[in-house]
């Protein structure tokens, strides 16, 4: 199924951004990412495993609905994913529309077709 398949790579994609923020964040893989310098990095190293955190949540609720294949509950984490994402680019880096964002978009409108 496309959806179950567009829906796994926004989990992915958010396990990822969760290791980044959480644990690279400081270190020169994060840095280079997110185009930090080494000093802001350390500074706001704790507010960024804060919004890890809300990756993690993210993930955890799109594997939960995975899990017991409730659309509904996919549909609500992907829509909260493409609201994130959203104000993710207009307040940060208009790239998030892309790399978060759209992906939910697709997997949700894949949802909706029921393909």
């Amino acid at each position: 199924m496309i959806s179950v398949a567009l829906t796994a790579l926004v989990v992915l994609i958010h396990l990822y951004i969760v290791v980044l923020e959480m644990a690279l964040w400081d270190k020169p893989a994060g840095r280079k990412a997110f185009g930090l310098t080494p000093e802001f990095a350390t500074q706001t190293r704790t507010l960024a495993a804060n919004q890890g955190l809300y990756n993690g949540f993210m993930a955890a609720g799109l594997i939960y609905g995975l899990w017991r294949d409730n659309a509904e509950f996919i549909a609500f984490f992907l829509i909260c994913v493409i609201v994130a994402g959203v104000f993710g680019a207009l307040t940060a880096s208009r790239k998030i529309l892309f790399i978060q964002a759209l992906p939910a978009a697709l997997a949700l409108a894949a949802l909706f077709a029921g393909i």
